[in-house]
């Protein structure tokens, strides 16, 4: 090759953090996560059959998507690997909510986080609307896993 060819690659990767890891399906206990259809879920029920005349034990998973509440079920041999999600959950203080539905966070560093919405769960969201409207100093919990986020919790540290 000579120095006046030129590579250009385009790269679609991130930092090479991967948004999910293998485990073993055996091993997903009740409450843990797995992905089911490319969606992060939290398992609430895990049921395994024996194995059959030539197979291998099966595990049963139904599970609750973690952002819009859906109800998903998998069957995987107990055997194989399953993928499970990255999930962390993060506290930032509310500073402001704008008129088109997006919230205005204080991050620990100091900046401001401003590219989330508010929760679609209308409970959640009476509750942060009436707070801030109140005054309140609010902490909310953001949760996020496979490069989404959203407001899953709140907690009220008193008055300004």
């Amino acid at each position: 090759m000579s120095d006046s060819e030129e590579h250009h690659f385009e790269s679609k990767a991130d930092a090479g953090a991967s948004k999910t890891y293998p485990q073993q399906a055996g091993t997903i206990r009740k409450n843990g996560y797995i992905v089911i259809k490319n969606r992060p879920c939290k398992v609430v029920e895990v049921s395994t059959s024996k194995t059959g005349k030539h197979g291998h034990a099966k595990c049963h998973f139904v599970a609750i998507d973690i952002f819009n509440g859906k109800k998903l079920e998998d069957i995987v041999p107990s055997s194989h690997n399953c993928d499970v999600p990255h999930v962390n959950r993060t506290e930032y203080q509310l500073i402001d909510i704008s008129e088109d539905g997006f919230v205005s966070l204080l991050t620990e560093n100091g900046n401001t986080k401003d590219d989330l919405r508010l929760p679609t769960d209308d409970n959640l969201l009476g509750q942060i609307k009436a707070g801030f409207g109140e005054g309140k100093d609010l902490v909310v919990t953001v949760m996020s896993a496979m490069g989404e986020e959203q407001i899953c919790a709140l907690k009220d540290i008193g008055p300004k």
